[in-house]
């Protein structure tokens, strides 16, 4: 099959960026996200469409203060699975999982489904 997922790009996108650059570089140009979360859910998901609207979402994400963690990655064949656990500076906690098929070892679609802290009170 075609290339090998990099994983190690991965880490160090999720763990030590300051730009989306990174991750975005591990995405086709015609990959999807699909994301599910308490906004949108399974049967309305948010899709992002193309590397555009991904480091869109990147930008925002990356922008806020906030440290990001690999927790597990699995990878086999063309799918890929991983776990990503932030933390906000008040505290406030958000896991991500994701599902991911890859193409000559570059994400063309992800789904991500995520989870925060619900405020207390």
């Amino acid at each position: 099959m075609g290339t090998t997922f990099d994983t190690e790009t991965l880490r160090r996108g999720i763990e030590e960026s300051t730009s989306p650059d990174t991750l975005l570089a591990l995405y086709a140009d015609d990959a999807e996200i699909h994301v599910i979360d308490r906004n949108t859910q399974p049967s309305h998901p948010l899709v992002l469409h193309g590397r555009g609207q991904i480091a869109e979402m990147l930008a925002d994400v990356y922008s806020r203060d906030m440290t990001h963690k690999l927790e597990h990655c699995v990878v086999q064949g063309d799918e890929l699975a991983y776990t990503e656990s932030c933390r906000y500076a008040d505290g406030t906690r958000v896991l991500a999982e994701s599902a991911v098929s890859l193409r000559d070892g570059k994400i063309v679609r992800q789904t991500m489904v995520q989870a925060w802290d619900e405020e207390s009170g």
